[in-house]
């Protein structure tokens, strides 16, 4: 779903002490309107299905080096970015196709990045993890563990410098939340009060080791030491993300700076398309896919309300030929031109 462009005016900070936002509860987005469930419904579809046909290209050859899917996790990123606004900048990890998605990039030119086409939003010459948008506010995915909070913050300072009441949307991993450089951003982010929203995205394992394994404490309670107020929530029903976003992002762009909102999600498929994911047992997969599945949960939510399963079919074609359609095309799309390795390497300064 695209950042709404409607602009919100926010109170300026006071110089008395701050206060961290109400915590959202699972209560707090109860009773939502029809339309909005249909676009929230709609864009967690687009997300999954993009992601099972990535999967299928890249089993096919199509798709070379990493491809991280996003599978199991569609509530995160589309609760979040339903409440952003125009100005507001996102960067995340290796996990990104989703957030492009949510961001408002085509689908086509995602697709035919992942392919290493021409008609990708790098040229074809980024892959997986390294596409972008400047018009869609979306600065990338990163491989490089823990490097999304530090661009963040960079990206922070920048909307602080400009004034233009952007929010930067930081997302990392669990496993990245280990990293010295996330401390230090915490810190920098702080001191300056600095416009950034963290999302830890924590699905529960860093490649195949167990959050438990890996991780002393609450990850949302790391930012305590540095006056960084912080929620955990769940992160497979997209209402409660919703609510939990719009209050952090009302706090941080209200002028009190960094807050950090750790999301319990989980991912159905292994860390990788190269992982067998044999860590973990298939009860416990299943028990998310069966009992806790975020589209599932909002389509029986728009039974409930009113919504036929007709309307509900419309929606799954409209996915279904808008995933196809840029599966085509990213496979029509020609290969880049040799000439293509000498280009994007090197700017000339103005002098």
């Amino acid at each position: 779903m695209a950042k709404s462009k409607t602009s919100k005016k926010s109170a300026k900070s006071s110089g008395k002490a701050k206060s961290a936002p109400a915590k959202a509860g699972s209560n707090s987005a109860s009773n939502p309107e029809t339309e909005e469930m249909r676009a929230l419904y709609r864009e967690m579809l687009l997300i999954r299905r993009f992601e099972e046909k990535a999967g299928q290209l890249y089993g096919m050859g199509l798709i070379g080096g990493f491809c991280h899917l996003y599978i199991g996790q569609e509530a995160v990123v589309t609760g979040i970015s339903s409440v952003q606004q125009k100005q507001d900048t996102v960067v995340t990890s290796y996990r990104d196709h989703a957030h492009m998605l949510a961001c408002g990039m085509d689908p086509k030119g995602i697709m035919a990045e992942l392919t290493g086409r021409e008609g990708g939003y790098s040229r074809g010459k980024g892959g997986s993890m390294h596409m972008f948008s400047k018009e869609e506010g979306f600065f990338g995915g990163h491989g490089i563990v823990g490097a999304s909070t530090s661009i963040g913050t960079g990206l922070g300072f920048a909307h602080k410098y400009k004034k233009d009441k952007g929010v930067a949307v930081a997302y990392c991993g669990d496993g990245a939340a280990n990293q010295g450089q996330v401390a230090e951003c915490y810190n920098m982010a702080a001191l300056w009060d600095l416009p950034i929203l963290y999302v830890i995205e924590n699905n529960q394992y860093g490649m195949g080791t167990s959050v438990q394994r890996s991780s002393a404490g609450a990850l949302y309670k790391r930012g305590e030491g540095y006056g960084i107020p912080g929620e955990q929530v769940d992160g497979m029903d997209v209402f409660t993300v919703q609510a939990a976003a719009r209050q952090a992002l009302d706090y941080v762009r209200s002028g009190n700076g960094p807050y950090i909102l750790e999301v319990m999600t989980y991912r159905y498929r292994g860390h990788s398309m190269s992982d067998p994911a044999k860590y973990r047992t298939k009860d416990e997969v299943n028990t998310f896919k069966n009992e806790r599945d975020p589209i599932a949960t909002i389509k029986a939510l728009m039974l409930d309300k009113g919504v036929s399963e007709d309307e509900i079919k419309v929606i799954d074609k409209e996915i279904k030929d808008i995933v196809n359609e840029a599966a085509e095309f990213a496979q029509s799309s020609p290969e880049p031109a040799p000439e293509e390795l000498w280009t994007d390497v090197l700017v000339e300064a103005a002098e």
